[in-house]
């Protein structure tokens, strides 16, 4: 007997699976089949991904809506692929790509032509993934350079901050000793101290 799965995945848990979900209604895929990941896609070390396939058995059907919702990383998703079509005798459906059936053209070129598509929409998708890094890391270096922080903001100096301060700096106290007063770490006050010291020479 075959038995249809589907897999969803979505990058975080408050990221909403219901398009996934939307896709699959029209599929009869038993509800207990349904296997839900709310990770990102850079491996395969998820949870439920991994249960799946240990229940899937030879000629089983999986559904899935794109192939970035398997995965992200370019060789691994090359990896899985094999795995489950060549090892287990999956058939797999990617839905917004119908080329990506492997029910259909099981001969030598429509093999051919399935693993040509798979290859380079699995580049794409890490692709995308290393522009999308990219951005965030050029948008926090542009924030940082005007002056954005990011982070929770510090809390306020004790009253006492100063003379402490003063104290540790003539070597009347430890910084450990001055630390405590002040209600911090040992560095988190050294690193105040500091930023404190500079202010008061602007």
């Amino acid at each position: 007997m075959v038995n249809v799965y589907g897999y969803i995945r979505v990058s975080s848990r408050d990221q909403n699976e219901d398009r996934q979900r939307l896709a699959f209604r029209e599929l009869d895929i038993p509800a207990k089949n349904i296997f839900i990941d709310k990770q990102s896609g850079k491996d395969f070390d998820r949870p439920s991904y991994k249960r799946m396939v240990r229940r899937m058995k030879k000629d089983d059907m999986l559904y899935i809506k794109s192939i970035d919702r398997l995965g992200r990383n370019y060789g691994e998703i090359l990896e899985q692929w094999r795995i489950l079509t060549k090892e287990k005798g999956i058939d797999i459906v990617v839905l917004d790509m119908p080329l990506l059936d492997t029910r259909r053209g099981k001969d030598l070129m429509g093999t051919f032509l399935s693993d040509i598509v798979l290859q380079v929409l699995s580049f794409v998708a890490e692709n995308e993934r290393a522009n999308i890094r990219q951005r965030q890391a050029e948008g926090i270096a542009a924030a940082k350079a005007r002056g954005v922080r990011f982070g929770r903001p510090p809390s306020p100096l004790p009253e006492n901050f100063h003379e402490i301060c003063r104290l540790w700096k003539s070597g009347k106290v430890t910084g450990t000793a001055a630390a405590k007063s002040c209600g911090m770490p040992l560095s988190t006050f050294r690193y105040r101290a500091e930023v404190y010291q500079k202010a008061r020479l602007l």
